[in-house]
């Protein structure tokens, strides 16, 4: 009933910590110093722009390690899902929730990459930010509003993961096939 994934769930795991850590640490300590240190709009923004950059490789790869690792455990759990009763629910809400978390992450660094630009005094990326003329105070805003969104997917994908770990105890997993099998019993409800 059970065997060890050790290896996809640590990738799951470790990923995803590093997905919900840095956005947390970068919303609440990058963000702040950038606004203590910075001064200006320019400045501030360059302080921040600088961080996040350095941050965004790092971050793509803890992504696509919790990727792996998830994909891996749903294959290796598809007879689970597929069985016992409440798992295949929580799996599409973690989908779900997955992939709002990813396009907030994208939508986050298309939005911090053209503020980079737009405080940049780097003669290209001036010219890059002239061609596409922005908003800085609106797109300031809606970047704030996704960093913090980061931190509240990614804490909601921790707390779905404790649901599949309590949903995986071998007394829970046979509760939730019995469940299961007895729902899909056409004489079930007769007895």
């Amino acid at each position: 009933m059970s065997e060890r994934n050790t290896a996809l769930r640590s990738m799951h795991d470790l990923g995803l910590a590093a997905w919900f850590g840095g956005s947390l640490m970068g919303a609440v300590g990058l963000n702040s110093a950038a606004r203590a240190e910075g001064g200006t709009w320019r400045n501030t923004a360059r302080i921040a722009s600088a961080g996040w950059a350095k941050w965004t490789p790092v971050n793509a790869a803890a992504i696509a390690i919790h990727l792996v690792g998830g994909s891996g455990l749903l294959a290796a759990n598809a007879s689970r899902v597929a069985t016992q009763k409440g798992v295949a629910a929580s799996t599409v809400t973690k989908t779900v929730l997955t992939g709002a978390a990813l396009a907030a992450t994208a939508y986050s660094r298309i939005l911090g990459k053209k503020i980079e630009l737009a405080s940049s005094d780097d003669p290209q990326d001036m010219e890059k930010a002239a061609e596409h003329p922005i908003d800085t105070d609106k797109a300031q805003r809606d970047l704030t509003w996704v960093q913090w969104a980061l931190p509240v997917l990614t804490g909601g994908l921790i707390v779905l993961n404790a649901l599949h770990g309590e949903q995986q105890r071998p007394a829970e997993q046979v509760q939730g096939m019995l469940q299961r099998a007895s729902a899909m019993t056409p004489w079930s409800g007769k007895l």
